[in-house]
């Protein structure tokens, strides 16, 4: 290497890029000695007569540490509260885990999470912990009680205490859209996207409904990508949203036939569904760029795309080599 050109490296400066670090948010909630509330307070004293009305005992009042809200911690007795009817169903397997836990651990030390209901109170998060307690013959549990009905429809996001798969999400968010169209029939269903999550969640939802094993995980990658929150009243937002499961269990069907071919020409893989649907997504190599929110295609005009393409799937073109490209990018099976 030349004098010159090693003595110019030696001599030149480095500049590295530096991330600018997010710093702590602004303080805000109670502090500790602001937070507990007097029982007679009027933010929640109809709430604590609700509980000593249903024979329950308030242990505490206080404030939210994120937003002052008011809220209780009473002990409950079991028989005054049920799960939410839009809430995921029951796992016995994941019940009689919990049970077994709670037995060895000698304590029963999760508060469920409860609202006001109609005759009971409601828990959003907690039919395992109920069932669990049940069968180990508790006649109370410690509840968290909240103030604002609401939250039985916003806890679906802070649910922790079984990791959610696909399926479990999009059951509980139709679930919770058809009981809000009957409460709520004039919101527009844009107004819940905080209670969904995702748009997706509610079409796979009613495709769930109707076939308990549909394997919506093999249709996020296109429905995430052009499916949205309706502008429109959550009644007939359903109604639309049914149109769209229809049509893609329709697509399913199709692709089950060419899985099927597949499955004759003597390929075994488990991924054969996702690689006839990812040949037949019609926003597969539609580029995302950076920042953008709108869908690149409307999702009616998606599903007409994509029933077309698998219409025209020809089983006798896909190669081995073909799958396990699909195999390293599929996910997981619901």
């Amino acid at each position: 290497m030349p004098a010159r050109t090693k003595a110019a490296q030696t001599t030149r400066k480095t500049t590295r890029a530096t991330k600018r670090r997010r710093g702590p948010a602004e303080p805000r909630g109670p502090v500790p000695s602001e937070s507990a509330i007097e029982q007679a307070d009027p933010a929640v004293a109809a709430l604590a007569d609700r509980v000593r009305r249903a024979d329950g005992a308030v242990l505490a009042a206080f404030k939210d540490p994120f937003a002052s809200s008011p809220l209780l911690l009473a002990s409950l007795p079991l028989r005054s509260l049920e799960p939410t009817p839009f809430q995921r169903d029951l796992s016995r397997t994941h019940a009689d885990k919990l049970v077994a836990a709670i037995g060895a651990a000698g304590a029963f030390l999760d508060p469920v999470i409860a609202v006001a209901g109609g005759e009971r109170f409601w828990t959003p998060n907690g039919r395992h912990r109920l069932a669990a307690a049940k069968q180990l013959g508790l006649r109370s549990v410690t509840a968290l009680i909240v103030a604002d009905d609401a939250m039985a429809y916003r806890i679906l996001a802070l649910n922790t205490e079984k990791a959610h798969n696909l399926r479990d999400k999009s059951l509980e968010a139709i679930r919770m859209a058809r009981a809000l169209a009957k409460e709520q029939p004039r919101v527009l269903e844009k107004d819940h996207a905080t209670s969904f999550e995702e748009a997706y969640f509610l079409t796979l939802g009613i495709a769930y409904e109707e076939r308990g094993r549909f394997a919506g995980s093999s249709y996020t990658s296109m429905l995430r990508r052009v499916d949205r929150f309706l502008d429109a009243t959550l009644p007939k937002a359903l109604r639309q949203r049914e149109q769209w499961a229809r049509r893609l269990m329709d697509v399913d069907d199709r692709v089950s036939e060419h899985v099927k071919r597949l499955q004759e020409m003597g390929f075994k893989s488990p991924y054969l569904r996702q690689l006839v649907v990812a040949r037949c997504n019609p926003v597969r190599w539609i580029p995302l760029k950076r920042g953008q929110t709108a869908p690149p295609m409307p999702i009616a005009e998606a599903l007409t795309r994509m029933t077309a393409s698998v219409r025209k799937f020809d089983p006798t073109k896909v190669r081995a080599a073909d799958l396990a490209l699909v195999a390293a990018v599929a996910p997981a099976e619901d």
